[in-house]
């Protein structure tokens, strides 16, 4: 269902594109002449559009993950399977498209402060609009993907507001939080929707790749210049206290205190609502879950704060 052009070296690839720029490139690391390595850095710096997957039969971990550090999308090893080709090239097309609005939002936030600044009131409130809008349009692409958890992220966002609030963050804060609950799934859009659908326990491999999805979901917006740490939440929201959490370990007080409101609300929506592979477990149960584990997994503030809320039926999900 692509359109495709292929050429035998990067010097034939680099005159088509000058003719022609697309929208994908797929190409092996060892080519006669430019090397593919060079030859990537060369489209990801003249083409900032184009997304890039490498293809390679070297099979180094090292390699691999240098080449996403440079902004490659996917490594893929030979030989390739025709299914794992075709997700992995779906996938690439999303978060380009993603990150094609992301630039785009900041080339138009920087031309509306210079034209403005006389209105400086009038053009925050039409940038708090902008950023509220792409923030839904960003939660409503990953909950279209999943549809058995639709409203899972604005549920999460309410009740985290919440707790910020009976917690005694500033208004800043709880917006923060607000903003990084309603895009906090941003990296489930990296996930196979089969699996993110798939109606009984996953295998080892099928969850660590949901695993990565906080990792995935920093790498989209770290660039995006919120108001607040919003990409450093979003990495933090499956992170523990006692560091029994990814994707990166940390522990205690290098966890945000905004992240770990996120973690609360997260687990307790999460446990009562109905997934594919089992139904809802209900409020009770998942206030036992961070109850028992206030301390050692959850934040003892957050948590408690959390049941305060239920307890004192000051809060409810819809």
């Amino acid at each position: 269902g692509y359109t495709c052009r292929t050429a035998e070296n990067a010097a034939q690839a680099r005159d088509m594109m000058a003719a022609q720029s697309c929208d994908l490139v797929l190409c092996d690391i060892n080519m006669p002449g430019e090397s593919g390595l060079d030859f990537i850095r060369f489209v990801l710096k003249t083409y900032p559009d184009t997304a890039a997957i490498m293809v390679s039969a070297i099979g180094d971990p090292h390699l691999a993950d240098s080449m996403l550090e440079l902004g490659v999308y996917d490594y893929i090893i030979k030989p390739m399977d025709r299914n794992g080709i075709l997700i992995s090239v779906a996938n690439a097309f999303r978060r380009r498209e993603l990150e094609i609005a992301n630039r785009s939002y900041r080339r138009n936030l920087e031309h509306m402060v210079d034209e403005r600044t006389e209105s400086l009131r009038h053009s925050m409130s039409k940038l708090e609009n902008a950023m509220n809008g792409i923030v839904r349009a960003i939660a409503h692409t990953v909950e279209t993907r999943d549809p058995y958890t639709a409203g899972h992220q604005r549920r999460v966002a309410d009740l985290a507001a919440a707790i910020a609030q009976e917690v005694g963050f500033t208004h800043d804060q709880v917006e923060a939080v607000r903003v990084a609950a309603i895009i906090h799934d941003l990296g489930k859009i990296s996930v196979p929707a089969e699996i993110l659908s798939k109606p009984s326990r996953l295998t080892a491999n099928e969850f660590n790749l949901i695993k990565e999805h906080p990792q995935v979901g920093y790498d989209i917006v770290k660039d995006i210049e919120f108001p607040w740490d919003v990409s450093t939440m979003i990495h933090q929201h499956h992170e523990k206290l006692n560091g029994s959490g990814y994707p990166l370990g940390v522990s205690g007080n290098d966890i945000l205190p905004e992240s770990r409101v996120l973690t609360v609300a997260d687990v307790v929506e999460a446990m009562a609502s109905h997934r594919p592979y089992r139904p809802g477990l209900g409020v009770d149960v998942a206030l036992e879950e961070i109850d028992k584990n206030k301390g050692q997994l959850y934040d003892p503030e957050m948590a408690q704060a959390c049941i305060a809320l239920f307890s004192s039926r000051r809060f409810s999900f819809d």
